[in-house]
């Protein structure tokens, strides 16, 4: 996964691959490996090069805050995938719609079946990526045609999950 983010007035290019336990990270063309490990909700565990730290995420309506040892980042995350949904909501509005994941990880929850309708904005699925779990909510008001994973599944970045109509 391809990730911009600007950390304060730092703008940051991130590529993440997760490997079990591991993860891959290149920040700005340079490579680190870390163990993640969820203690709690929002509390990561982190070891990067033999030193051990907490991480405390935080979601906010402007972006993201990560606290470790004591001092805080304000993160905004640039998502060129997102700017081009945000871009083309009218397109999405009509027709058939695909939910595709957006990135590797495992259906933990669905809660649509097939002919359920659905507002826009509602809940279908969670994901859980990066030790992280995700809400999938529906692009439009519609009908689910189409639910094409179940729980328990891996689900590979730009994978259809589901098809509102």
């Amino acid at each position: 996964m391809k990730l911009e983010l600007r950390v304060g007035d730092r703008a940051r290019n991130i590529e993440i691959e997760r490997h079990g336990e591991q993860f891959h990270f290149r920040i700005d063309g340079r490579a680190v490996a870390a163990d993640v490990v969820q203690v709690q909700p929002e509390v990561y565990s982190v070891v990067i090069d033999g030193e051990a730290f907490e991480a405390r995420i935080e979601c906010g309506q402007s972006g993201l805050r990560v606290q470790i040892d004591g001092r805080e980042f304000p993160i905004a995350i640039d998502d060129p995938r997102q700017w081009r949904r945000d871009r083309n909501q009218i397109a999405a509005v009509e027709g058939h719609q695909q939910i595709i994941s957006s990135m590797p990880g495992k259906v933990v929850r669905v809660m649509v079946r097939t002919g359920d309708a659905v507002e826009a904005g509602q809940g279908v699925l969670v994901v859980e990526a990066m030790k992280m779990q995700n809400e999938i909510k529906s692009p439009k008001a519609g009908k689910i045609e189409r639910i094409a994973v179940q729980e328990g599944q891996t689900v590979n970045a730009g994978e259809v999950l589901a098809v509102i109509v």
